[in-house]
């Protein structure tokens, strides 16, 4: 008797064993253990925290020029890749009235995360405060907004850094001597102020006076529009050695002015971004020396995070469990010696 009262009793345990342990597996099938210890989640988990596909909503502003096209393109590419993701991307024209009734659009529609990146960060900061304020998280690509309080995560390249790297370069080539030429790109845009804050910062505390700044314009990244300011430029300054443009796309008019004035032999000139072109030109020699990398892969990182922060999870090779709030990529030097190392980054 003793012994089938045993027997039940193991019997019994064994079952309350398996049973635990089936239990465990369906709670946990998304996860995987990491080489700590700790839990990950897998890509194919479902969106919205288990309630659906994660909503993404992405405002940007019209594609008039290489790198805005290409931020377009990487964020629905990156979007394609995930098969809980549910993505509408507007993409509108460049004026930001017109962009802050796109978001109001954006915003209607109850995403789970908004992505902006803005024509002017100022004026889209309202907007996007409005969207914080009803829950949906924004994550704000590149041209900052002007309170933190407008967005979840701020991912964009080293603006200041590539103020600083063009700066640098400058002095090493002109040996801290010169004068010099700064076609900026939107007045007033947080993108514009920290490249050319760094750039003057670097030639200061390199040079000192040594390297003269001697005409500052903005050309709001619009090749047109750097090829006439450049050209007017060249008119009142008989006497440039280098040319720092804040973009690459802006950069083909400014050389397409010094080419039409026949002044390429007097000066170099660098720009910002990596385009294809750009760095075709750096690797054939000549006026066009040296570009920055400011890629738009961006974009995808920032559908990516979007996802993460709309699913509750953190990056995978970050302890903490949240997306971090404000992410800079780096900026590169890219020159003749090194421009087949980053051509096929080039868009």
């Amino acid at each position: 008797m003793r012994n089938s009262l045993r027997l039940m009793i193991a019997m019994l345990a064994a079952v309350v064993l398996f049973a635990g342990a089936c239990s465990d597996g369906s709670d946990n099938e998304d996860s995987t253990s990491t080489d700590d210890g700790s839990e990950a989640s897998e890509q194919s988990s479902g969106g919205g925290g288990g309630d659906g596909p994660v909503k993404i909503a992405f405002s940007t502003p019209g594609a008039d020029h290489g790198w805005t096209a290409a931020i377009t393109t990487n964020a629905e590419a990156e979007a394609e890749k995930w098969d809980d993701i549910e993505f509408t991307l507007l993409e509108g024209s460049n004026d930001s009235a017109g962009q802050v009734a796109q978001v109001e659009q954006l915003i209607a529609d109850d995403p789970d995360v908004l992505v902006i990146l803005p024509q002017e960060g100022d004026p889209l900061t309202p907007v996007a405060q409005e969207a914080m304020s009803k829950g949906i998280p924004v994550v704000n690509i590149d041209r900052a907004f002007s309170d933190p309080a407008a967005y979840r995560t701020w991912i964009g390249g080293d603006n200041h850094g590539i103020g600083v790297s063009a700066g640098n370069y400058f002095a090493e080539q002109l040996d801290c001597s010169g004068k010099v030429v700064e076609i900026q790109g939107l007045a007033g845009i947080s993108v514009t102020e920290e490249r050319s804050a760094g750039f003057a910062e670097a030639l200061e505390d390199r040079c000192g006076t040594g390297i003269e700044i001697v005409a500052k314009q903005p050309a709001d990244f619009n090749p047109d529009k750097g090829l006439t300011v450049m050209e007017t430029i060249l008119q009142a300054q008989p006497e440039i050695d280098a040319v720092y443009t804040h973009d690459d796309d802006m950069a083909a008019g400014v050389v397409s002015a010094i080419e039409n004035a026949d002044r390429a032999d007097e000066m170099f000139l660098t720009g910002a971004g990596g385009s294809k072109a750009a760095m075709e030109q750096i690797k054939a020699g000549g006026l066009y020396k040296a570009t920055f990398m400011y890629n738009p892969s961006m974009a995808a990182s920032a559908v990516r995070l979007a996802r993460l922060i709309g699913l509750n999870q953190g990056m995978s090779d970050l302890a903490e469990p949240q997306v971090p709030s404000y992410i800079t990529l780096p900026a590169s030097t890219v020159t003749q010696d090194n421009v087949d190392d980053y051509m096929s980054l080039g868009f």
